[in-house]
């Protein structure tokens, strides 16, 4: 008897024991279930998406995309005016006229550097901070699509291609603004834009040919490098109808194609328009230098310094920069005709597109031009 109900109590027990079991596998089991049909929400906040970019490149992003970088000024510059509390960086040193009009908080943002002209991006530097995607903008060909593909394959983080010709930067905003989630700030942007080129080609188109202005574009130590027809570097000036005086062969990408003082001499422009110093051009000594005085710009004191804070308004770099410098030279040229109030302008400007608020006396500064009688 007493076997028997030893027997049974082992029994109960083990009875007990199995179900015991059997609840801790379906609890894992509900558990595990439940930690997996939470593994796809908590990718939800990390996904991705793939795009077709400005080259035509398929490139896998981030949805959400929280910092990045450019690997050149023209693209730092877009950075800045669309999205600054994105940039991990800049490419280059800032100059001081440049840090005197962006603001202390992306000022001390470092140098990672940049692919450019002469440049390498310093790789190393690059991962540390690790930008979610880094934007290539500018002129687009083969071999800016190869170099975005290496990059891409270098650093495993995606590169983007932004093409940004001056008459098409409406474009460039909007594409920038939809991949940096930044639509309604890349809107205003292409706004601007659009309408600024529109109404310039409108007023340029009133200026009859007999009554258009020869101009000179001073380059150089010297002021003795210049830009023909056709040069990106000098297409500003055919969009407001100045003549450009320069018969020179086209130097490449770069520009900066040779001129002689004797040249310069003989196209006697009516204006001419110079590198200040701090760009290491030859502003003060046209005014200064007696060689030149032959020249109907010099005789007339319609020798103007390219205004350049924070970034030049009329040539390198070719980006958003550039929209305001439309303005700014229509109005030197043809003030009848481009009758811009410059100072409210440039103050409009300055806030949409640097978020800096200009007082009416640092806009008329940005805008002075020094006399030869000063």
């Amino acid at each position: 008897m007493r076997k028997r109900r030893t027997s049974g109590l082992l029994s109960l027990m083990i009875m007990a024991l199995l179900m015991l079991n059997l609840a801790g596998c379906s609890q894992s089991t509900s558990t595990q279930t439940k930690q997996n049909s939470a593994t796809p929400t908590s990718q939800t906040t990390e996904t991705k998406r793939t795009i077709t970019d400005m080259g035509g490149r398929t490139v896998t992003v981030p949805s959400n995309i929280k910092t990045a970088y450019a690997i050149s000024p023209v693209g730092s510059i877009m950075l800045y005016a669309l999205c600054p509390d994105k940039m991990v960086g800049w490419n280059y040193d800032l100059r001081p006229s440049e840090r005197k009009y962006i603001l202390p908080k992306y000022q001390s943002l470092p140098n990672i550097g940049g692919w450019y002209a002469t440049n390498t991006g310093n790789p190393e530097e690059i991962l540390k901070i690790h930008p979610d995607v880094i934007i290539d903008m500018g002129d687009l060909n083969k071999a800016e699509a190869a170099n975005a593909d290496k990059i891409q394959e270098q650093l495993g983080i995606p590169v983007v291609l932004v093409d940004a010709p001056v008459l098409k930067m409406d474009k460039a905003c909007e594409f920038m603004g939809d991949l940096l989630g930044e639509k309604v700030k890349g809107q205003e942007l292409a706004d601007y834009c659009r309408n600024t080129l529109a109404d310039v080609t409108a007023k340029e188109a009133k200026i009859p040919q007999d009554k258009r202005i020869s101009v000179y574009y001073a380059e150089g130590a010297k002021g003795l490098q210049s830009e023909p027809d056709g040069s990106t570097h000098i297409e500003a000036l055919g969009v407001v109808g100045g003549l450009n005086v320069a018969k020179v062969s086209l130097g490449g990408k770069a520009g900066l194609s040779p001129v002689s003082l004797e040249q310069v001499l003989a196209w006697n422009p009516e204006v001419i328009i110079a590198w200040g110093e701090e760009q290491g051009g030859f502003y003060k000594g046209i005014l200064s230098d007696p060689s030149w005085k032959g020249i109907k710009a010099v005789q007339r004191n319609r020798v103007y310094q390219i205004p350049d804070g924070p970034f030049c308004w009329f040539d390198r770099p070719p980006s958003i920069n550039r929209i305001i410098g439309f303005k700014w030279l229509g109005n030197l040229l043809y003030p009848d005709v481009f009758d811009y109030n410059m100072v409210a302008e440039v103050k409009d400007f300055f806030t949409k597109f640097y978020h800096y608020n200009l007082t009416d006396e640092e806009a008329k500064t940005l805008l002075a031009q020094i006399k030869p009688t000063e």
